[in-house]
């Protein structure tokens, strides 16, 4: 009987949403009408609570500190107001729940976030993600704003290539120095 109800509440979802976590950090497009007037508006904030994730409409509480207060919104999730739900971070957290940060400040709750960024381009090509040693190496170097070890290799090469073929010039240039 329960794995009916299941099935058909899975059946009564409309629209297609990201995997949500509490922790995560989301982008929430909510139509709002104003006299005759439809407009968007972005509330940005951390999931605190996912209640009823089996249920036909689970609810969404989300969280934001604006000008020093707390503001929630607890949203249905397939409610035909909700455009849609961006993923723009994600936090490690060991709770489902997260309402102990009702009370923390922002500044001493120092959560690790994950850049969804690019594991979102990763699952669209249906890659898996395997990173090595180099491609860490790599990335960490472009985040610094060095260049990657094999492209130095090649401007080096470069280098030597245009030394050894011109050495007209070279002298050409010496002659015009003196």
């Amino acid at each position: 009987m329960n794995e009916k109800i299941i099935a058909f509440n899975a059946t009564q979802r409309t629209k297609k949403v990201p995997e949500l976590r509490s922790g995560d950090v989301v982008r929430v497009h909510r139509k709002i009408r104003e006299g005759d007037k439809d407009r968007t508006q972005i509330f940005e904030g951390m999931i605190i609570a996912i209640q009823g994730r089996q249920s036909s409409s689970p609810m969404l509480t989300v969280r934001k500190v604006s000008d020093g207060v707390g503001v929630e919104i607890t949203i249905p999730l397939y409610s035909p107001l909700i455009e849609k739900i961006e993923h723009v971070k994600r936090a490690s957290v060991r709770r489902a729940k997260l309402y102990y940060i009702r009370e923390k400040s922002a500044k001493s709750l120092r959560l690790k976030y994950k850049d969804l960024a690019e594991f979102a381009v990763e699952e669209k090509r249906g890659v898996p993600t395997v990173k090595t040693e180099k491609a860490e190496e790599e990335v960490g170097e472009k985040e610094m704003g060095k260049e990657p070890v094999e492209e130095k290799k090649e401007k080096e090469v470069r280098a030597q290539k245009e030394e050894e073929s011109s050495p007209k010039e070279k002298e050409l240039s010496e002659k015009e120095k003196k």
